[in-house]
């Protein structure tokens, strides 16, 4: 499995990722869990990182080409009651990982 693939995560870095109906966001010892499409394959790369919100290439099963989607942190961690502010200000990149 190369570095990339690797769940492991560098100090600055925030993982995303798909599996079981489920996307994942992972960045320090937090891992957070959210329902994903019900035809979301997996996530083929970030596009963009801003301060929470994702732009990122998705593949879902009834379409051959990835297509670009968003994805915003905020909302999901105030319902968790994390600080998002707290929580992100170190986040400088986010990178895919596939299962």
């Amino acid at each position: 499995m190369s570095e990339r693939n690797n769940i492991e995560t560098k100090e600055n870095e925030a993982v995303l990722s798909s599996g079981g109906g489920f996307t994942a966001f992972s960045f320090g010892n937090y891992h957070i869990r959210f329902k994903a499409p019900y035809s979301l394959e997996r996530y083929v790369d970030v596009v963009n990182w801003d301060d929470g919100y994702l732009v990122v290439l998705a593949k879902y099963s009834h379409k051959v080409e990835p297509e670009e989607e968003y994805i915003d942190l905020k909302p999901i961690l105030a319902g968790l009651y994390i600080d998002s502010v707290a929580f992100l200000k170190p986040i400088k990149t986010v990178r895919v990982a596939y299962a």
